[in-house]
Formats: C-alpha cells, sequence, structure tokens
C-alpha cells in the first residue's frame, strides 16, 4: 500500500444502506488506510419503534469487540476500513450532551490518531464532529456536504444547523453535492467544491442471472410495476402517487426501501404496495422487474438541495424514468420525463408504458459514461488532499 495519508471518516453506519461517502471511501480503500466511525445522534429523542429499533442495533454493535488498536492493513480490490463503533450519548442538544460526546469520542480517537503513520485527513458527512476539531492530531478537516440537514424531516434540525455553522469555519475544505448546498456553504462564510453523485455503470447494467427469494413476491403483484427505491419518508409527493393511481387501470405502484415515518396515507393510495429494502447488488434485479421508474418527490427545501443518489442508477439501467423537477434533475432533462404537477406525472408515467424509452433519451444517456464512482473518487481525494484549492462549477447540461 502506499504511503497516503491516512482517513477518519465520520458518517452513517458502513454497509447499512449505500451512501455516497461509502462510494467513494470504497475506491480509497486500496490504496489508503480509513477508519470509518458509526455515528448517531441526528435525530431528536422520542418514543417510536424506528427510535427502539435503532437503539437496539447501536447497542448490539457496543456489546461487540472493536477493532480500535490496530486497523488491519488493507491492499487490493473489496477491502474494508477499520469500523469503530463508539459510545456515545444519542444527543447533542444541550453542552452537557456535546461535552460528554467530545469526551467520549476523543478517548477513542486519540490513541488511533497517534498511533498513524502521519496525522489522518478527517472527513465528516455529519456536523455532529464540530467539537471534535483540534481534539486529536489531524493533518485537515473536511466537511463533505451530503445534505441540508437542517430541513431534512424527522432530523434535529435547530441543532444540526447550529453545530453546521461552527464546523464549516473550522475545516479546511467543503466538498458539496449540490449546487443548492454549494450556495449553502457561502452562506455560511466558506466556499465549496461542488461534486455530484457517481454510478456503477457496469453494475446497473448488468444482466441479472439469478432471481432472489424475494422476487417471488412481485410475482404475486399486478403487472406492470411503477418502481420506486430509496428510503420512504414524508418527502413524497402524495397528490403526484395518488393521481398516478387513481388514472392506472392496471398495475401497481412499488415503493420498495426502509421507511421513515412516512405519510400515514401514502400506503392507503389506490395501487400503492411497500417492499422491505433490497440489497443493493440486487437492485439490477429489482430494475429489470420494472416497467418505469419514479422519483415521486414533493418540492420542498429538502428536495431541492439534496442529489439522489438512484437518479444516475435509474438511468443506468435503460429503463423509462419519470421525476419531479427539481434542480437535480433538471440536468438530465434529455434523458428523463420530468413533471411539475401530479396530472403532467401520472401522463408520462402512462404514455412510458405505453411506449417505453425512446431512442433520443438512450441517446442523451451516454454522457453516464463520465459519471462513474471511480472518477468522482479521484477528483474527490485531490481536495481532501488540498491539492486543488479552485472551486468548481456545473457546466451547462452536466450532473
Amino acid at each position: 500500500m502506499p504511503d497516503l495519508t491516512p482517513l477518519i471518516v465520520f458518517a452513517d453506519d458502513w454497509g447499512r444502506h449505500p451512501s455516497s461517502c461509502q462510494h467513494l471511501i470504497s475506491h480509497l480503500l486500496p490504496q489508503r488506510k480509513v477508519v470509518w466511525v458509526n455515528t448517531i445522534g441526528t435525530r431528536p429523542p422520542r418514543l417510536s419503534w424506528s427510535t427502539m429499533t435503532r437503539a437496539i442495533e447501536k447497542l448490539k454493535q457496543w456489546v461487540r469487540p472493536q477493532p480500535n488498536d490496530s486497523p488491519p492493513p488493507q491492499t487490493g480490490e473489496g477491502v474494508s476500513p477499520c469500523i469503530l463503533n463508539p459510545k456515545m450519548w444519542p444527543s447533542f442538544r444541550s453542552g452537557v450532551a456535546r461535552g460528554l460526546n467530545r469526551r467520549l469520542l476523543t478517548r477513542v480517537l486519540r490513541p488511533i490518531a497517534e498511533t498513524m503513520s502521519r496525522p489522518p485527513i478527517v472527513v465528516t458527512t455529519l456536523p455532529l464532529v464540530a467539537d471534535l476539531v483540534g481534539a486529536f492530531p489531524a493533518a485537515r478537516w473536511v466537511y463533505y456536504c451530503v445534505d441540508d440537514f437542517g430541513v431534512w424531516p424527522g432530523l434535529d434540525g435547530r441543532v444540526l444547523s447550529e453545530m453546521e455553522a461552527e464546523l464549516v469555519a473550522k475545516v479546511d475544505t467543503v466538498v458539496a453535492v449540490s449546487a443548492v448546498l454549494q450556495a449553502h456553504i457561502a452562506g455560511l462564510g466558506k466556499s465549496a467544491h461542488l461534486l455530484t453523485h457517481g454510478v456503477d455503470l457496469n453494475h446497473f447494467r448488468q444482466i441479472p442471472t439469478h432471481s432472489p427469494a424475494w422476487v417471488e413476491g412481485l410475482s404475486e403483484l399486478p403487472p406492470p410495476l411503477v418502481v420506486f427505491w430509496g428510503v420512504i419518508d414524508r418527502r413524497t409527493d402524495l397528490a403526484f402517487v395518488r393521481r398516478l393511481g387513481e388514472r392506472m387501470t392496471e398495475g401497481t405502484i412499488l415503493l420498495v426501501g426502509p421507511q421513515d415515518d412516512p405519510a400515514p396515507e401514502l400506503f392507503r393510495l389506490p395501487r400503492v404496495r411497500a417492499c422491505p429494502p433490497v440489497p443493493y447488488a440486487e437492485l439490477p434485479v429489482l430494475a429489470a422487474r420494472a416497467s418505469v421508474l419514479v422519483m415521486p418527490y414533493a418540492d420542498l427545501p429538502v428536495t431541492r438541495a439534496m442529489q439522489p443518489l438512484k437518479l444516475k442508477e435509474y438511468l443506468a439501467t435503460q429503463k423509462p424514468v419519470v421525476v419531479r423537477k427539481l434542480p437535480s434533475t433538471e440536468p438530465w432533462a434529455d434523458c428523463l420525463d420530468m413533471a411539475n404537477t401530479p396530472d403532467e406525472f401520472a401522463t408520462a408515467v402512462l404514455a412510458r408504458l405505453q411506449t417505453g424509452l425512446p431512442a433520443a433519451q438512450i441517446e442523451a444517456r451516454s454522457r453516464l459514461e463520465a459519471e462513474g464512482w471511480h472518477a468522482k473518487a479521484k477528483k474527490f481525494e485531490r481536495w481532501i488532499d488540498g491539492e486543488e484549492r479552485q472551486v468548481e462549477t456545473t457546466p451547462p447540461g452536466s450532473g
């Protein structure tokens, strides 16, 4: 392994669900030692089934032995980072809670940083580490801004916004996944590099050769299948889904993924069915059985800021795609169908169920060849290393 600066990464739990940070870091792992820190504390404490389930997950992680002392060497493809599950207080709402978490995390991370070959670069996707800057040896601090947490449904928006402002003022580099988030960071007094999400084209263009057990359940649903995959939550536009269900004379609207407090009426809408999450490795199997892939997001501050991973994944499948018109989808307007209203959305989906993917959209999707995760990771690597200081902007027509 080359003697490159090691990384400490604060993010969502490694392997829990694919994220842009996991995709990027996976491409850096063969050359770098990476310590990945699974974190908690983004949601306000509340009594709910999802909170209880998440608490049980974290307790199980905490009672398992943790590889804190000597991260294993990482060479070759398919390696994993050294994963830490440090004990944390599940809130940052008070000065006492923040101080406690700073001590808990520092106690775990300082010995690791001090035994590395050189001070690490620290990358965080979460504002919650604002109090850790300067608490242990580090060469650089990088904020990888993936969402506007202050407006994300269900998160502790006030706390996250306050800590984000503190973090941005302290870090050396900021990388944002959308132009809206780039402007958001500018409002906090810092410039940010722009790095939109990538896609694994080979993965999503493969022809599935196996049929997982869950596929049998799909055969019981009336075809054709109009499919959404991803987190099912309050970002869904109920009017879009309702109108589509009312106008479909046959078929199923299938929502596949984890449920994070979605509107209760969502699953009472015509033709709507829910399915548990499908592993990333098996998403091409799901896509092969879909007739149209959709993103019926509402037009909200959180959806205007985000950069959905699934957008380029959908496009790579060579299936028709119908989406809400948002800043993240507009650059790909020639590759898909966009809608502003429930009727426009339903009309576009019904048309694609009849006609399939038009030749013009197939040709336009050739731009995906420049959107691979490997190229994105190389650009990300240069920025976190501090080798490029200029701020990138998105040229017209790119994603």
